[in-house]
């Protein structure tokens, strides 16, 4: 069924490039998404770099990632997806961690409903890419059993290590990638990526995964919804690691503001440098 956009929130806008907005600005629902679509156009990688790194999650008011059922589908709302919808839409790769795929039940992805046309827009390949880092090879079968892949999907790339490959047996040989021999290299995985030409990388987490990618130097830019939610417990923060990252270096810069039903939607740039001006359709890197 066609998506019509029923049920998706209007989103307030608040800040835009940095600055708050003079007159009042609202994003009505859209099944198309192209305004929204605009203030989340993913950058072409800049700065001398091969990837353009976006990462994307979700925290309570009081920091946890999750719910109590420990999946961030407890803590999100209708708000979060829309944007989630199109960030994935215009992402050359998801990227996750095992974990991540385990907890959060992750098939082979499709396009969102109803996006097919703004991701042809924007110049990317029909298919979405789903790549994997494990270290030990140990998946689910919703994704290792390619004959249960949802139509139209592309079984996803394991980025893995030589102990995690072994244990692939009867999986695309194409689609695993070694990045080392105990643990994955991160920077081997991206250039794997870049030498597929995925150099839209949104990663979706875990907070180990994002961790990894910041104590890396490999992020980008954060997109961070705020839920109006004070859950408690023990869930994790949006990154963890085993010791304090420590970089220092330049602060966050943020970049955009979105607002619905006490939601707040913040885009940030994690680097010096100014977020690079995007394409309105097309890309070499396509």
């Amino acid at each position: 069924m066609p998506d019509t956009g029923s049920g998706r929130p209007t989103l307030d806008v608040l800040v835009v490039e940095g600055r708050p907005v003079e007159s009042a600005r609202r994003i009505e629902p859209d099944p198309g998404e192209i305004e929204l679509a605009t203030l989340y156009a993913h950058p072409d990688p800049a700065g001398g770099r091969q990837t353009w790194v976006r990462a994307n999650m979700i925290s309570t008011l009081d920091g946890a990632a999750t719910g109590a059922g420990g999946v961030s589908g407890g803590i999100n709302g209708d708000a979060d997806y829309r944007v989630f919808r199109v960030l994935r839409a215009l992402a050359d790769v998801v990227l996750v961690g095992a974990g991540t795929v385990r907890a959060e039940r992750y098939t082979p992805l499709s396009v969102p409903d109803g996006l097919a046309d703004l991701r042809a827009a924007s110049g990317r390949a029909p298919a979405i890419e789903l790549a994997i880092v494990t270290r030990s090879g140990d998946l689910p079968e919703q994704i290792t059993d390619v004959a249960q892949h949802p139509a139209g999907t592309v079984p996803p790339i394991v980025l893995t290590t030589s102990v995690g490959a072994a244990r692939l047996t009867g999986y695309p040989a194409d689609r695993v990638v070694v990045t080392g021999e105990d643990s994955v290299d991160l920077q081997a995985a991206l250039d794997a990526l870049t030498d597929r030409g995925l150099v839209r990388v949104l990663a979706e987490g875990g907070p180990s995964l994002l961790g990894d990618l910041a104590d890396g130097d490999h992020l980008d830019e954060l997109c961070l919804t705020t839920s109006p939610l004070v859950v408690g417990g023990p869930a994790p923060r949006i990154v963890t690691s085993g010791s304090y990252l420590g970089k220092g270096g330049a602060p966050a810069r943020l970049v955009q503001i979105l607002h619905s039903g006490g939601s707040l939607l913040a885009r940030w740039a994690l680097r010096a440098d100014p977020v690079p001006a995007h394409p309105a359709s097309g890309s070499a890197h396509r």
